[in-house]
C-alpha cells in the first residue's frame, strides 16, 4: 500500500517534499568513515572492534556530541570475530560511549549497515530513541579459520575425557585429514556457489560484454581518483594505527586504462568469463559510523542536519539466478512508496559489488520484458542517468568492507545533494542471499 506524502512545496524547485504530516522527520547528522584499505595492508594487525572505535570516536570528534547524549547504537558486520561478536558494543566502550547506551550487532550481508541505519529510524520513528548511532565494520584481514569438523568434535572430547586411556584413545583417532582448516568463502550457503561465478553468470544472462565492465570499472577509478584529489570525501576521518603512521585515504583507488584491464585473465569462470579482479570490488577493511536523530532533537541540540532519511525497502529474490539483482527490485518498490519516478531522481548511490552486476542491473531497469517477466509489473522502472549515478567512484574503486558500505553510500548522497543542489537520492544496494535495499534521501534545506 503505497504511503500518501502531503505535498509541501520548495520555493526553489517544483519537486514535492517527502515530509509528511503526524510522522517525524528523521535526519542525518553527519556521517563518517575511516580510510577503507585494502586487505593486509595498514590494517592487518588490528581487530574489527579497533576499526569500529575509530569511526565512532571520529563521529564523537566531528559532531561533539556529548558521549551519553546517543540513545543506542547499532552496528553491520558480516565475518563476525568471535572474541567480539557484539561489536557494536565493544567499540562504543572502546570509543568513550556511556557505557549506559544499548548496542547491538546486526548482519545482512553487504546491506548490513543500510540494516543498522533504518532499524535505528524505527527506534526513533517509534518514539524509543531521539539520537541513534548506525553503523558497520568489516575486517577481512584476519578472518576465522576453523580447524574441520571432525577436529573440532575430537577436541571437544579430548576437553571432556576424564582418564588417561580415553585421552590416548581420542588422540589416537586423529588423521592427518582432520587437519584440513575450513577457510570462510565469499559463497552462498544456499547454492554453494561463489559470488563472482554468480556475477559472472549475471553479465551473460544480460549480455554485458567485458569491454562494458571494463569501461564501467575504470569510470569508478577514475572518478573516484578525481573525488579523492578535490577532497570531496569529507566523510573520511584520519586514523593513527598503533606502530604505524596516520592513514587518511582510501588505497584501493588505482586509474588504469582500458588496455591494462583487458589484459587480466577471468577470476572465477575459466578461460571465458568476464569477470576479473578488476572489475570486481576488493577485499576490504573498514568501518563507518552515521547520527541519526528526529529533526526536532537534532534542531535542540544545535546541529545542523545533512539530509532527511526518508522512506527505504528490503527485498528478497531467487538467490541462484537473481542474486545480485537488490537494485533493479527494490527501486521501483521504494519509488512508488514515495510517489517519485527515477525524473526526481537527482543523486544515485548504487554498491558496486562487480562492474557486472552493476550494468546487469541497468539493463534490467531498462526492460519492459523483464518487470513482466520476473517483477509482475507492467512496464520497466528506466535507467539512472550515468550523469547523475556515483559520480564520487563506488565500491569498485573506494572499497568494499561489507558490513560498512551502507552508511558510506547514505552519507555520499547527503554530501553530493549538498554539492549539486538536487533534492533527492537513492541508495540502492545487492546483497547475498538474494537480498537487496533501497533508501530515498532528501536534502535538507542549505
Amino acid at each position: 500500500m503505497p504511503l500518501f506524502w502531503n505535498m509541501v512545496y520548495s520555493s526553489t524547485k517544483s519537486k514535492k517534499s517527502l515530509a509528511r504530516s503526524g510522522v517525524k522527520n528523521i535526519v542525518l547528522v553527519e556521517g563518517v568513515r575511516t580510510p577503507f584499505l585494502m586487505s593486509g595492508t595498514a590494517y592487518a594487525d588490528l581487530m574489527p572492534h579497533d576499526l569500529a572505535r575509530a569511526a565512532l570516536q571520529g563521529l564523537l570528534n566531528k559532531t561533539s556530541i556529548p558521549q551519553d547524549a546517543v540513545d543506542y547504537i547499532i552496528y553491520g558486520t558480516v565475518i563476525q570475530e568471535v572474541k567480539t561478536s557484539n561489536v557494536a558494543r565493544e567499540a562504543a566502550l572502546g570509543a568513550g560511549f556511556s557505557d549506559k547506551i544499548p548496542a547491538h550487532t546486526v548482519t545482512m550481508a553487504c546491506i548490513s549497515s543500510n540494516q543498522a541505519m533504518t532499524s535505528g529510524m524505527g527506534l526513533i520513528a517509534a518514539g524509543q530513541c531521539d539520537a541513534v548511532v548506525a553503523g558497520g565494520v568489516e575486517f577481512m584481514s584476519d578472518v576465522p579459520i576453523r580447524h574441520s569438523r571432525k577436529m573440532r568434535k575430537t577436541m571437544l572430547s579430548l576437553n571432556k575425557a576424564k582418564t588417561l586411556g580415553q585421552r590416548l584413545g581420542l588422540i589416537g583417532s586423529i588423521r592427518l585429514a582432520h587437519f584440513s582448516p575450513e577457510l570462510p568463502a565469499v559463497a552462498e550457503f544456499s547454492t554453494a556457489e561463489t559470488m563472482g561465478h554468480s556475477a559472472d553468470r549475471l553479465a551473460a544472462a544480460f549480455g554485458v560484454s567485458r569491454v562494458e565492465q571494463d569501461e564501467f570499472a575504470l569510470r569508478s577509478h577514475t572518478l573516484a581518483k578525481k573525488a579523492q584529489d578535490e577532497g570531496l570525501l569529507k566523510d573520511v576521518v584520519p586514523f593513527k594505527v598503533p606502530g604505524r603512521d596516520i592513514v587518511s585515504k582510501d588505497n584501493g583507488i588505482r586509474p588504469s586504462s582500458k588496455e591494462q584491464l583487458a589484459k587480466l585473465k577471468p577470476a572465477f569462470i575459466k578461460p571465458h568469463g568476464t569477470v576479473t579482479a578488476a572489475n570486481s570490488s576488493f577485499l576490504t577493511d573498514g568501518a563507518s559510523a552515521v547520527l541519526i536523530m528526529s529533526e526536532e532533537k537534532a534542531l535542540a541540540m544545535g546541529f545542523k542536519p545533512k539530509a532527511y532519511l526518508r522512506d527505504f525497502v528490503y527485498v528478497s529474490q531467487d538467490p541462484k539466478d537473481q542474486l545480485l539483482l537488490g537494485p533493479t527490485y527494490a527501486t521501483p518498490k521504494v519509488l512508488e512508496r514515495a510517489g517519485l519516478t527515477m525524473d526526481d531522481i537527482d543523486v544515485f548511490e548504487f554498491h558496486e559489488a562487480f562492474a557486472g552486476q552493476i550494468m546487469a542491473n541497468l539493463k534490467a531497469m531498462d526492460s519492459d520484458w523483464f518487470a513482466q517477466t520476473y517483477m509482475g509489473r507492467k512496464a520497466k522502472v528506466g535507467t539512472p542517468p550515468m550523469e547523475k549515478f556515483n559520480l564520487w567512484g563506488g565500491s569498485l574503486s573506494l572499497g568494499h568492507p561489507f558490513g560498512a558500505t551502507g552508511c558510506r553510500l547514505a552519507t555520499t548522497v547527503a554530501h553530493r545533494l549538498q554539492k549539486e543542489g538536487g533534492q533527492f537520492g537513492l541508495v540502492a544496494a545487492c546483497a547475498a542471499g538474494g537480498q537487496g535495499h533501497g533508501m530515498l534521501i532528501e536534502a535538507y534545506p542549505q
